[in-house]
């Protein structure tokens, strides 16, 4: 098999052209490729730095002329590592990977939470561009976590809708919670998320009550990213290949699964936690 540099499964390495600080330790890394310049959003990239393991991150930036980025959020050694580069370091990626969002209807909600803003960016941006005004629900514990928030401020104005933990900026209580206030005052057609699985569980159970058509960027442990491995697999799909955008249907299909269980990188089964 070849390893041209034209296939997403190809490793390459790029230069870091910016790094940009976020909210509360968050660094966006921006890079150019050609392959990455054409995904779609909630698709991910492979990324590698030989100061640690390859790991999975959705795309943040998804420039047709420009750079492409990733948004990386410190939580262990790989992420430490990634977040101590600086602008000209290499990088290797593969990818991009994975089905992102379908674009379902005219009236569509997307609900982040956290870092899980990274992929719904790059959705409200498309949803923009093809002459939609999504509503978004950006969520967090409290207002210095609020990732993207004058990117998707400047893109959405008041249709952009705060929930914080500790009601320090916007709705005081979860995104879920604003999530369900939300349904009953307005109707949606399809609702988007990306977040910790329990907040999407939560909000799946309440779309679903409603027929509300509804999509969910999964993370699980990936180590191949192209279905071979199974270490990502939630029921019969593998969430690198299948997913990380999971519908409804699928997700009716995994529900003993979805926001209750999944695999560690040994492979033994813990319960879902955040």
């Amino acid at each position: 098999m070849s390893d041209s540099p034209t296939r997403p499964e190809a490793m390459r390495v790029v230069r870091l052209v910016r790094v940009q600080d976020e909210t509360a330790g968050r660094k966006s890394l921006y890079f150019e490729d050609g392959l990455c310049s054409l995904a779609e959003p909630g698709q991910y990239v492979m990324i590698w730095t030989p100061k640690a393991k390859e790991v999975p991150m959705s795309l943040s930036t998804i420039n047709r002329n420009g750079p492409s980025s990733v948004t990386v959020r410190p939580v262990g050694e790989t992420t430490e590592a990634l977040c101590s580069l600086v602008e000209g370091d290499r990088v290797g990626i593969r990818g991009p990977f994975g089905n992102g969002f379908s674009v379902i209807g005219d009236s569509p909600l997307l609900v982040a939470g956290g870092t899980g803003a990274a992929p719904l960016a790059t959705l409200a941006e498309k949803m923009v561009s093809e002459g939609l005004k999504p509503a978004f629900i950006l969520g967090a514990g409290h207002s210095e976590q609020l990732v993207f928030r004058d990117r998707l401020g400047e893109l959405l104005g008041d249709d952009l809708l705060i929930a914080t933990d500790d009601g320090s900026c916007g709705f005081k209580g979860l995104a879920s919670q604003l999530t369900v206030e939300l349904m009953e005052e307005r109707e949606f057609d399809s609702i988007h998320t990306c977040g910790p699985e329990l907040m999407m569980a939560t909000i799946f159970r309440d779309a679903d009550e409603r027929g509300i058509p509804f999509q969910a960027s999964l993370e699980r442990y990936m180590k191949c990213a192209v279905g071979l491995c199974g270490n990502c697999a939630i029921g019969p799909y593998r969430v690198c290949k299948d997913g990380p955008v999971l519908g409804s249907e699928q997700l009716r299909n995994v529900s003993d699964e979805f926001g209750k269980a999944k695999m560690d990188p040994s492979g033994r089964v813990i319960r879902v936690d955040h």
